[in-house]
């Protein structure tokens, strides 16, 4: 008999153990990257992805733009199939980075083969198949197998390839390393410890009936993935949105029975901060996540990592995947199979 109540807890849990390989798969691919990288002179980057794996393209992305200068966006796998007029730019030499836990998703599939057939540029994948459609297609795949999942919902997948594409943006940047990375597996083993108590907790109160996760720049992409978490897993009322942005409309939601949870940076500290403050005020319940804890909020998780700003984003995520997991057990759902999903997506008419 397992030690574990179900297949999602495990998954979450052994997140650290994943991360590892995570880092070692990317260790045995730099050179390869690196020579792909000097090679064909890129111009452009685009991540692309369905799903939790789009909201991971729309962290990847920011962070690669930052890091390295590149011009780089994320979009929906499903959009570059249908308008790809409207995306590429052909005069400019692209990298595609495509995102499946599968590697067999219909859309993603799709945009790659499309991608290849307009000769845009070279391609990667990061997954946990290597004997999937997209690793045997694209002409580098970062596969980390100990990330697969019997859940449907995704947890230690999405943030082992989420670690993958941090490694990317880091070595692919002038400093060319992933040193900065190599504390992670860690410091996420620390907080799943530290404060599975405080997300359990907050799941099962009954008076909290929305949740409200806001983000910036990286961190927004990770504040769509906890919102989708909440939702798939648990069936509950939850959002996400840019941290300002909340203030232009979308707090007239907010009330007692609210919690809003503030995925905080260091480089927009204050006027996050500021957001949360005015959400408690307003009657919400307020729950920060940043590097050194928040006195503003009602309820706090400091990272306490010691890792730069850049290189922590994934530490974000896990407790809020508790969060929704202790959820979905207090709302009678069942997290490893949430209703009307399945574990891949196809979709037979996109490939004609």
């Amino acid at each position: 008999m397992s030690e574990y109540p179900n297949h999602t807890y495990q998954e979450i849990m052994s997140q650290p153990q994943s991360w590892h390989e995570a880092l070692q798969r990317f260790e045995a691919a730099k050179e390869e990257l690196a020579a792909l990288w000097q090679r064909e002179q890129l111009e452009r980057v685009i991540f692309t992805g369905c799903g939790s794996t789009y909201y991971l393209s729309l962290m990847g992305a920011r962070l690669f733009q930052r890091l390295t200068a590149v011009p780089t966006q994320a979009y929906p796998a499903s959009e570059l199939v249908l308008f790809p007029d409207s995306v590429y730019l052909k005069a400019s030499r692209t990298l595609l980075v495509a995102v499946s836990r599968s590697g067999s998703t219909t859309e993603t599939v799709a945009a790659l083969k499309l991608f290849k057939e307009l000769n845009l540029g070279p391609t990667l994948t990061l997954g946990c198949y290597r004997d999937s459609p997209l690793a045997q297609q694209a002409d580098v795949a970062l596969i980390v197998d100990s990330a697969r999942e019997a859940s449907v919902a995704q947890t230690r997948s999405f943030s082992s390839m989420a670690v993958l594409a941090q490694c990317l943006a880091h070595y692919l940047s002038p400093e060319r390393s992933i040193e900065r990375l190599l504390p992670l597996p860690g410091a996420c083993q620390r907080l799943l410890a530290t404060y599975q108590g405080l997300a359990q907790a907050l799941a099962e109160d009954a008076t909290i009936q929305r949740f409200f996760f806001l983000g910036t720049e990286a961190l927004y992409g990770l504040a769509c993935e906890a919102m989708l978490k909440m939702k798939e897993m648990s069936l509950s009322y939850s959002e996400a949105f840019h941290t300002l942005e909340f203030r232009h409309g979308p707090m007239s939601m907010v009330d007692p029975s609210a919690l809003v949870i503030g995925l905080v940076s260091d480089s927009a500290l204050l006027p996050e901060q500021a957001v949360l403050k005015q959400m408690r005020w307003q009657g919400a319940r307020t729950l920060s996540i940043s590097e050194d804890g928040l006195a503003e909020a009602q309820f706090t998780v400091a990272l306490q990592s010691g890792i730069p700003e850049t290189a922590r984003a994934i530490l974000y995520l896990p407790v809020l995947q508790l969060l929704a997991y202790y959820r979905a057990l207090r709302n009678g759902q069942n997290p490893d199979q949430p209703v009307n999903l399945a574990a891949v997506v196809t979709l037979d008419s996109l490939l004609g």
